[in-house]
């Protein structure tokens, strides 16, 4: 295993040997000029007869045109934020990081994966990859990773949509170790997101389940734990996870309208057991009150339909209808 990382990780980044793109440019245009004359020069000669210098001229002036030609292959621009990682013959170069005119080999070769395309055809179905060349941006970027549907802990299938703010920070590793570094990160964004989710219920099943993390009510700290998750998986490609944020969570279609009744029924049940609870303080106030201030002296039979008659009356959902009684309640 420590071979094969090695193997992975055997390109360091490192400088690339650079000249400043104003003073080549200066001396590729001079050799323009210089090539230019040569070959007007050499044309005159050939028409005086003056063969020998009028052939070395000519032969000269064209050889520098080439020259010169072959050297503005070389110019580089590098905007802000911007990397350009070179290539020479199948080997790696060096690496720009800073903004500015450069002039380098003009054989090297600027690679960035990132950029890779697909491209479909619609007569045969064949996907063809086309590599892409460039510059690397080491700004900060945003994958907005697509709606996708996982299980949590308890098997259920839920929806859940994340954001991952993300940089380049090491271009060796980013351009040599992966294939493409963006689909690379989309990829083990999924994974990641599908490991974190199934170790966690959505949300609480009971209210003695108060101490266990749920994706709805820790949202901010599984997030936390699917950046570093994530972090672990996209260090071999040289990116940076900053943050990752949940977008979305919810239960999936097919479950969503019995989450829902679920829910509901949750919910009547506790405003029952809060009614209940008031209703019995209610009472026992009542009672303590009557027994106090002597208004009347219940027996236990006369206390028992007292308390049920109370507890109907303010439990109930609809209002009591009175009833007077005008007799003698014994």
């Amino acid at each position: 295993m420590d071979n094969q990382t090695a193997m992975t990780n055997k390109y360091e980044e490192k400088a690339a040997k650079t000249r400043s793109g104003f003073g080549m440019l200066f001396c590729t245009l001079l050799l323009f000029l210089v090539s230019a004359l040569g070959i007007v020069f050499g044309g005159i000669l050939l028409d005086r007869n003056s063969i020998p210098l009028g052939v070395v001229l000519l032969v000269g002036g064209i050889l520098l045109v080439c020259a010169a030609a072959i050297m503005c292959g070389g110019f580089k621009v590098l905007n802000p934020n911007e990397a350009a990682v070179l290539t020479l013959f199948g080997k790696y170069y060096g690496t720009i990081k800073k903004d500015g005119f450069y002039w380098v080999n003009p054989f090297c070769a600027c690679i960035n994966p990132g950029n890779s395309r697909t491209v479909t055809t619609n007569s045969n179905g064949m996907t063809i990859t086309a590599g892409g060349g460039g510059k690397i941006s080491l700004k900060t970027m945003t994958l907005n990773n697509e709606k996708q549907t996982v299980n949590d802990e308890r098997g259920n299938p839920i929806i859940i949509d994340t954001v991952v703010i993300w940089r380049v920070v090491d271009t060796t590793k980013a351009v040599f170790n992966v294939q493409n570094y963006r689909t690379f990160l989309s990829i083990q964004c999924d994974s990641a997101t599908r490991s974190i989710a199934r170790r966690y219920p959505y949300d609480l099943m009971e209210e003695n389940d108060v101490a266990e993390k749920t994706l709805r009510g820790s949202s901010q700290e599984i997030a936390d734990m699917l950046r570093e998750d994530l972090q672990k998986r996209v260090a071999e490609a040289g990116l940076e996870i900053l943050e990752v944020r949940i977008r979305q969570l919810s239960y999936a279609p097919e479950i969503a309208a019995q989450m829902l009744q679920r829910q509901q029924a949750e919910a009547v049940v506790a405003a029952r057991k809060k009614i209940v609870e008031g209703a019995v303080g209610m009472v026992e106030m009542a009672l303590e009150q009557l027994k106090e201030d002597g208004v009347v002296s219940l027996d236990e039979e006369r206390k028992a339909q007292m308390v049920s008659n109370l507890l109907v009356v303010l439990c109930g959902s609809k209002d009591a209808q009175p009833i007077v009684n005008s007799g003698s309640i014994y």
